[in-house]
């Protein structure tokens, strides 16, 4: 009895499919092969605008520097048209309402030292000034720093609008997590300040011992490009679904000539 059930449920599932379930899996199959072309295609158009970011930074970046934007340029930046631009300002550097954030290097867990640079044009432009370690902070902490007269060179940045990775800024108690510039400015009593903050290079640090002063020269000009691959991948999964569609028509046809 038990052989007889198991042929009898073997010939079952071989009756072909009724004309609704083959149009539902019809659809299923042609939006599955849509999306999955959809996302390969994509990550093909990312991976040509990920070769140009890569060709722009290059080229910015280590061009000779020229003057950072003046106030009335300042409404028209943005990320294409000026981030990693090689720049110079000279200014006042004002270390009483400097800012630390916390970061993560390959020197290890600390802080950017964000120092407010007021421009000769009454502007202020904030100055990644480097990376320090906690024992940097701890030191300055009982030590007042007067003004200072600064040139400094280094990268263009744009700001970094709201919080950091997991992790919400909390002025009221001087943590910071991302470079918000506004939200910075707002705490210290900053006024027409720049949209965007300059890392400053090498050339413009204090010292090498992330201890003793701000290191920098430490902006990370590398960006992952695997779009590609995942082109690739996308790409091969639609293939895929109209190999598997071919072997599912095929035995729907073979089940509708046994029937």
């Amino acid at each position: 009895m038990a052989a007889v059930k198991d042929t009898s449920s073997r010939d079952a599932s071989r009756n072909p499919r009724s004309k609704a379930t083959l149009f539902i899996l019809g659809v299923l199959a042609v939006a599955l092969f849509a999306g999955l072309c959809a996302l390969g295609t994509w990550q093909v158009h990312r991976l040509a605008w990920k070769r140009a970011l890569i060709a722009q930074v290059e080229q910015r970046a280590h061009a000779p520097a020229t003057p950072a934007p003046p106030k009335a340029e300042w409404p028209g930046l943005t990320s294409d048209n000026a981030e990693y631009r090689h720049v110079a300002a000279s200014g006042t550097y004002q270390f009483d309402r400097q800012t630390l954030v916390q970061a993560a290097t390959e020197l290890g867990s600390g802080y950017w030292v964000m120092t407010p640079l007021q421009l000769p044009d009454g502007g202020t432009v904030l100055v990644n000034r480097g990376f320090v370690l906690p024992e940097w902070r701890k030191s300055q902490a009982t030590i007042a720093q007067p003004s200072a007269e600064a040139h400094v060179t280094g990268l263009l940045r744009m700001g970094e609008p709201g919080s950091g990775f997991l992790r919400n800024n909390d002025p009221a108690s001087n943590l910071w997590y991302s470079r918000d510039l506004p939200a910075i400015a707002a705490a210290r009593g900053l006024t027409d300040v720049a949209p965007f903050f300059i890392d400053a290079d090498a050339a413009s640090s204090a010292g090498r011992d992330p201890a003793q002063a701000p290191v920098g020269g430490l902006t990370v000009l590398s960006f992952p490009n695997n779009h590609l691959v995942y082109a690739v991948t996308w790409y091969a999964l639609a293939l895929m679904v109209i190999v598997g569609v071919a072997i599912f028509v095929r035995e729907e046809k073979r089940a509708r000539r046994k029937a």
